[in-house]
């Protein structure tokens, strides 16, 4: 069964503070970072709670529980709620970009985002770095 959009994760704490700006930020799945991770092969990422830092000012996007993080330029792909480019990803799973939901205030990608999320047609989990559905990232929602 696909779990891309329901925001499971595993047994760790809900929230967790980021080590640079201090503010507390949900939790995210290990596998979503061994996705979102550049050679993931040649890091340790353990087992444990992983959080994603959403604050556009702060270079980290992930941090462990260990202490560890890992910093925007460490991943392989552009973080959308990190960056103010018009060209950042608002769904990475169909490839929507800010620019895209411009017209129409995006309710045409955003109907097909949440036609296609419903039969499970998503892997929001691992493509989307937030782990999480883009539905709530697109402009005015």
């Amino acid at each position: 069964m696909n779990t891309s959009c329901s925001g499971a994760h595993n047994d760790y704490p809900d929230k967790y503070v980021c080590p640079v700006n201090g503010q507390a930020y949900a939790s995210v799945n290990r596998r979503t970072v061994l996705h979102q991770a550049n050679a993931p092969w040649a890091r340790h990422i353990p087992e444990q709670g992983y959080y994603y830092c959403t604050d556009p000012d702060c270079d980290v996007v992930y941090n462990g529980e260990d202490g560890s993080v890992l910093m925007h330029d460490e991943l392989r792909t552009q973080v959308g709620q990190k960056s103010r480019n018009p060209e950042q990803p608002v769904c990475y799973c169909f490839d929507i970009r800010a620019a895209d939901t411009a017209a129409e205030n995006g309710s045409t990608a955003r109907q097909f985002v949440i036609d296609h999320t419903r039969d499970a047609s998503c892997d929001c989990e691992i493509r989307n770095p937030s782990g999480r559905c883009c539905r709530k990232d697109f402009p005015g929602q």
